[in-house]
Parts: C-alpha cells; structure tokens; sequence
C-alpha cells in the first residue's frame, strides 16, 4: 500500500483595511495642507497652544510649504 501526502500551501499577504483607511487619510490631509493652506494651519495650531513662532519661523514654514507645493503640481504664483 502506498499513502499519497498532498500538501497544500495558501500564502495570503492582505494588508489590513485600517491601515490603507489610515494611509489615506494622511495622504487627504497632506494634500489639503499642501494645496489650500497658505500658512494658516501652522499658526493656528501654534497659537493655540501658545507657541509665537517669529517672521523668520514662519517664513521658514511658508517656503518649505511652498515648495511642497511646486514639487506636487499646484500652482502658487
């Protein structure tokens, strides 16, 4: 008598729906930040908790958020 071993192997690699919920919604939010504030986030988020960033700071934050927008497409000028 012989005895037939048959070994089957599922490999399945599913990323969890939270994490892509996740993702997207940094992505949505990144893009709104990126594409519609002008500067406006940042000082109410520092504000509100009692930081007064000075010119330099913010201009520091106005150029590295304009240059975000330049390199994903919007156009600022």
């Amino acid at each position: 008598m012989s005895v037939i071993n048959k070994q089957i192997a599922k490999e399945s690699s599913s990323v969890p729906k939270i994490a892509v919920g996740t993702l997207l919604g940094i992505l949505v939010f990144g893009m709104f930040v990126v594409g519609y504030d002008q500067g406006q986030l940042a000082q109410a988020l520092l504000g509100s908790v009692g930081i007064q960033p000075t010119h330099t700071q913010l201009m520091l934050l106005h150029e590295f958020n304009h240059d975000l927008r330049h390199s994903a497409g919007f156009p600022c000028h």
